[in-house]
């Protein structure tokens, strides 16, 4: 099998009625296949999907494993397959989206993953604020993208119409290849959901791969679909699991000077969210701090081993620049 694009559903009979059908009939080429990996779903999901969609292929997982968890386990399964698609449920892809990926990686071995340029469904002249065109990560250890910087997103003028190395894909359309994936470990099933395929693509680009945006394939996303942006419980596992992947993946050379640093512009961040009246995040971010503490020991030896295998200590697709400071101090709120 050359590609299974793979959707983790949990629930989501809504999402896979509006979206499924483009990724279905945009996605027939030999040797491909869609497949829905469900996570124990209590809904409608799967009679739909069968009844609608016979030649999607079902996997059956026993409950909610979430995120990560769940594409494991899915992708443990497709044996058969050179290329996997992390694809979100809630994702409307387009005519032709899949070749000029599946081209650029079938020439270039040495491409581990990539994503095409992802558009808001809402607003579908704007990036979308999971992945845009192509991730990065500054010093600091915050993502951001091309077309995205915090919570300012742009509108999509062909500024980013070139084929760019990435620091990190997105987990809202990752392609990889299923055999890197696996040998690296795939996604840290202990982050549940949240910066799980950032921290995949640190290791990825720390161990000599590399990460490409392929802008000539567009996908529209909706974005929010498990989690709302302004939830609670969103802002808890982007904290948390941010940490932890800076401490499985920094070198001790920046980290303690890093994690200072996150320290204060941490609780900086809680006190504002305190003073606009969100208490609910604003406890969230201390929690997340919290577990982050009471977790790190039972990384130590996943860090000892991501230093060791690394052949690349820090990566050239970290960025040297700080995006608070640009976009708070500056003003700076695109790449340019």
């Amino acid at each position: 099998m050359k590609c299974s694009i793979v959707i983790l559903n949990w629930n989501g009979e809504k999402m896979l009625r509006e979206y499924l059908s483009s990724v279905v009939q945009h996605s027939a080429l030999p040797d491909c296949e869609v497949v829905v990996a469900d996570n124990g779903s209590s809904d409608n999901s799967v009679d739909f999907i069968q009844k609608e969609f016979p030649s999607v292929r079902i996997i059956r997982l026993r409950h909610n494993y979430g995120f990560a968890e769940g594409y494991n386990r899915a992708i443990k399964q497709l044996k058969e397959s050179e290329y996997v698609v992390l694809l979100n449920s809630d994702v409307e892809v387009t005519e032709g989206w899949l070749q000029p990926v599946l081209d650029y990686m079938d020439a270039h071995p040495e491409v581990a993953a990539a994503q095409p340029k992802i558009r808001s469904l809402r607003q579908r002249d704007r990036f979308e604020h999971a992945g845009a065109a192509g991730g990065y990560l500054d010093r600091l250890g915050y993502p951001f993208c091309r077309g995205r910087i915090l919570s300012h997103v742009e509108e999509d003028r062909g500024q980013y119409d070139t084929m760019v190395d990435i620091f990190w894909a997105s987990g809202a359309c990752m392609f990889v290849r299923r055999e890197v994936y696996m040998k690296e470990g795939g996604l840290d099933e202990r982050f549940f959901a949240h910066m799980e395929e950032i921290d995949l693509c640190w290791r990825l680009n720390c161990r000599g791969y590399r990460l490409v945006c392929i802008p000539d394939s567009t996908v529209y996303h909706l974005g929010g679909g498990s989690l709302q942006y302004e939830s609670p419980r969103k802002t808890y596992l982007n904290f948390r699991n941010n940490l932890l992947m800076i401490y499985k993946n920094m070198p001790r050379s920046r980290f303690w000077r890093v994690a200072i640093w996150r320290w204060l512009l941490d609780y900086a961040a809680m006190a504002h969210l305190v003073v606009t009246g969100k208490g609910k995040n604003a406890w969230a971010v201390v929690r997340a701090r919290w577990d982050y503490h009471r977790m790190k020991p039972k990384y130590k030896a996943t860090r000892q081993e991501n230093r060791a295998k690394a052949t690349v200590s820090y990566p050239a697709t970290i960025s040297n620049r700080s995006i608070l400071w640009d976009y708070y101090f500056r003003g700076v709120k695109e790449l340019g």
